[in-house]
């Protein structure tokens, strides 16, 4: 599989060869819907991950309050009650209420790998996987906001961009923070959730090559 390579100007200055067991062919439908799954797993764990799990409930025993019983067991014609911490009155406690937690869990490496691989071969079909040559392209003398806007504009790209390159650059960084929906990450720190939530991939050579050897293994 070859792909063009262009330069800041988005004209095409060389191409670079993908092996096609890793990304690309044709699948059957059900292996299709056994990768799908694989990608939504993929997602599914890394925001599990993100989750805060900060929330935390008060049980009886740590509301604020005395725990004198209300009144005497018997002979009043009230229900019967304890203290004014029970979960059955307003301001009580909570019962089996969440508490904080960590929600991720371990996926195998092989199973993170293939949904990355899954995603980036499908960006592929899509046609909007962009590679672009050397780090000059993804990279800025000043870290300015306009400089970030003139140069996606230059490669042509609109709407949720992640800018892909094995190591990012700092005034890159800097300059497209601002903008909407655009996102620059290292190739080591890449996920099927950065990829599937783009509309447009751009990745440098050397990036997209390493990444090849990275989910065939």
């Amino acid at each position: 599989m070859n792909l063009d390579v262009v330069n800041a100007k988005n004209e095409k200055v060389d191409s670079v060869d993908l092996s096609d067991d890793v990304f690309g062919g044709d699948v059957k439908a059900l292996k299709r819907k056994k990768l799908t799954a694989l990608v939504w797993e993929a997602v599914v764990h890394q925001n599990a991950a993100d989750r805060r799990g900060t929330h935390s409930t008060k049980t009886r025993g740590r509301v604020r309050g005395s725990g004198r019983k209300m009144w005497r067991q018997k002979g009043t014609g009230r229900a019967r009650v304890g203290d004014a911490q029970t979960p059955l009155w307003r301001s009580g406690g909570t019962v089996f209420g969440p508490q904080p937690r960590s929600y991720g869990y371990r996926l195998p490496k092989r199973m993170v790998r293939g949904a990355l691989r899954v995603a980036l071969s499908q960006k592929i079909k899509d046609g909007v996987l962009m590679v672009v040559d050397g780090p000059s392209v993804l990279a800025l003398d000043e870290p300015r906001t306009k400089l970030g806007a003139e140069r996606l504009e230059e490669l042509g790209v609109t709407g949720r961009t992640v800018l892909i390159d094995d190591a990012s650059d700092r005034n890159l960084e800097l300059a497209v923070r601002n903008l909407q929906g655009v996102r620059v990450i290292e190739t080591s720190q890449l996920t099927a959730r950065d990829v599937v939530s783009a509309d447009t991939v751009v990745v440098s050579k050397v990036a997209i090559e390493h990444l090849g050897q990275v989910v065939s293994s």
